[in-house]
Order: structure tokens, then C-alpha cells, then sequence
């Protein structure tokens, strides 16, 4: 029943939200760096945050560092949707909410260790971010992580409170209904693709805590190869990493017009679903193996990465 009534509420507040945004204006445009044509209403998930906030009022405050350090990025993510913020005033938040989330579930590590930890945190946070450009790909690519996640915890081992996973998803599939479409209502925005992130990294590492496996990196594989190989070429390509661009895989498959939006991110959460697979099947096996097999899917996924790339600058050059 409490589930029913969280999931109700959810709908109402993404509504009311939707509507909102419609009457103070609260768009996106696009321009030269989007995979859309049309104006849209950005910000929708704030829906994620939501779904956190009354999770953590039912739960009694479970999570407070993270709460608070989720509240401080999706405040400032949300100025910036509605005003682009400068890096200068967006990083330092960023920090303060990534070490927070390490705070809230082990502290427990060398001074290296954690500046390591927390310049990965911040990485994470705005990778994901990037990957969240054409409708449906951040929503169904996070359906899978935290849908996996929740099946885990009820099967294996109990890592994390149930309920955050269960309105965690509650408020993707959600999302979904306004996202998951050829002309999207709303996308998530800042405040949703950077809130989101932060929550996930909680959960990521907190699974690592827990079951000590170096296959809980393969949770966020895919993404994670597509934003560091992006990288890597962009800096082959001598552009400045501040800057705009479409050198994502899945702006290359997109711009090829061979596969859709949602085609596109399907594939992508698909990929990640076999991660997750690999995940749930070898977690207890010996460090070492574990460590093999890690690096056996990330040099396939980095195959993968570089030959579709290819393949797909090869379609869009032929087409244009």
C-alpha cells in the first residue's frame, strides 16, 4: 500500500510539475549541439530528487549526508537549468556533494584513496550528465542499474534500504512515460541527470563496500567507456573539453539516421544489462578473476566503442 500511494504521488507531483513548467516557461532550445528540433520543457527530473525527498521523510532521515549533499547539487543544477551557471560556482558544489556521498557510506580509506574517490565522484557526475542528450538513453540506461539493483538487494545481498531503490524507480519509469517517446514532453535537465548521478554513485560504491567485488565497476560500464573514449578523442582531436560537441557515441548513431532516439538507447541499456548479468554471476568468485573479467568486458566494450564509431562517421559521412 505504501508503495501504491508513493507511486500516486510521484504522478501527481510530475504533473503538476509539467504543467508548471509549461506556464512560467521553463524550456529547453535547441542549438547546435542537440539531438532534438523542438522546444521542450526541461528540468523534469527533478522527479528523481522528489522520489529521494520522500524517501527520506518516510524512512526517517536514513541517508542524511547523502540527502543534504543531493539537496545542495540539485539546487544549484536547477539555477543552471533555469540560468547557465559558470564552472567556477558549479564545480565546487559538485565536490562538497560527491564527498558528502563517500562520507555517507565509508570514510574509511587513505588520504590518496579518497581524493582519488572523490575526483572519480565528480568525473561520474558529469559524465553522466553528458551521456544525457537524446530522449530515453539517461532513463532507460538508469532503469536497468537501479532495476538490477533492486533485484539484487531482494535476492543476494541486502546492500541498501529497499524502499530508496523501489521510489528510485518508481521515478524513472515515470519519467519514462513523458521521455520515452519520438517528441519528448520534458527531459530531465540538469537537476535531474546530476541528481540522478549522485544517487547512483551512492549506490555503486555502496555495493562495492558491501560485497568488497571488483565487478561492481561493470555497474556503470558502458556509459563509463563511452564518456572516457570520447574524451580520449577529443583530446586526439585537439579540441578544448569545455566546449560543446556530438563526438558521443550515441550522437554519432543518432546523427547517421539509421537508428532512433529510443532504438539507440535500448541498445544502450541492453549492453548494460549483460554488464549487470556479468555482475550478478561472478561477484563472489576470486579478486583475481573477478579483476580478469572486468578487464576482458572493458576492452570489448572499447573495441566495440571504436568500431562503431567508424562504422557510423562512415553512414553519416556517406549520407550527408
Amino acid at each position: 500500500m505504501t508503495y501504491i500511494i508513493v507511486f500516486i504521488l510521484l504522478v501527481v507531483l510530475s504533473f503538476s510539475y509539467y504543467k508548471l513548467a509549461d506556464r512560467f516557461n521553463i524550456i529547453d532550445k535547441p542549438n547546435h549541439r542537440s539531438s532534438h528540433t523542438q522546444i521542450t520543457i526541461r528540468g523534469g527530473g527533478i522527479i528523481f530528487y522528489i522520489a529521494l525527498l520522500i524517501f527520506f521523510i518516510t524512512s526517517g532521515f536514513l541517508y542524511p549526508y547523502l540527502f543534504i549533499g543531493t539537496t545542495i547539487i540539485a539546487l544549484v543544477s536547477f539555477v543552471d537549468d533555469l540560468k547557465p551557471l559558470p564552472p567556477s560556482m558549479r564545480l565546487p558544489v559538485q565536490f562538497i556533494a560527491a564527498a558528502m556521498t563517500i562520507y555517507q557510506v565509508s570514510f574509511n580509506l587513505p588520504v590518496l584513496s579518497l581524493i582519488l574517490l572523490l575526483i572519480i565522484g565528480v568525473g561520474f557526475i558529469n559524465a553522466y550528465n553528458f551521456m544525457d542528450g537524446i530522449n530515453a538513453l539517461t532513463g532507460i540506461y538508469s532503469i536497468v542499474i537501479v532495476g538490477f539493483l533492486l533485484f539484487f538487494n531482494t535476492t543476494q545481498i541486502i546492500f541498501v534500504n529497499e524502499e530508496l531503490l523501489a521510489y528510485l524507480l518508481f521515478s524513472l519509469v515515470i519519467f519514462g512515460f513523458y521521455n520515452f517517446r519520438k517528441k519528448a514532453l520534458f527531459f530531465s535537465g540538469d537537476v535531474g541527470s546530476i541528481s540522478l548521478s549522485l544517487v547512483i554513485f551512492f549506490l555503486v560504491y555502496k555495493f562495492y563496500v558491501v560485497t568488497k567485488a571488483p565487478v561492481s565497476l561493470l555497474l556503470v560500464a558502458v556509459y563509463g567507456v563511452d564518456s572516457v573514449l570520447t574524451i580520449v578523442r577529443r583530446i586526439k582531436m585537439k579540441e578544448k573539453l569545455s566546449e560543446a560537441h556530438r563526438h558521443h557515441l550515441y550522437q554519432i548513431i543518432v546523427d547517421s539516421n539509421k537508428l532512433s532516439h529510443i532504438e539507440t538507447s535500448l541498445i544502450y541499456g541492453f549492453i548494460q544489462l549483460l554488464c549487470c548479468l556479468v555482475v550478478y554471476s561472478t561477484y563472489t568468485l576470486a579478486m583475481s578473476i573477478q579483476i580478469l573479467i572486468v578487464l576482458i568486458v572493458l576492452i570489448s566494450l572499447t573495441a566495440s566503442y571504436f568500431l562503431l564509431v567508424r562504422r557510423f562517421l562512415n553512414l553519416h559521412s556517406r549520407a550527408v
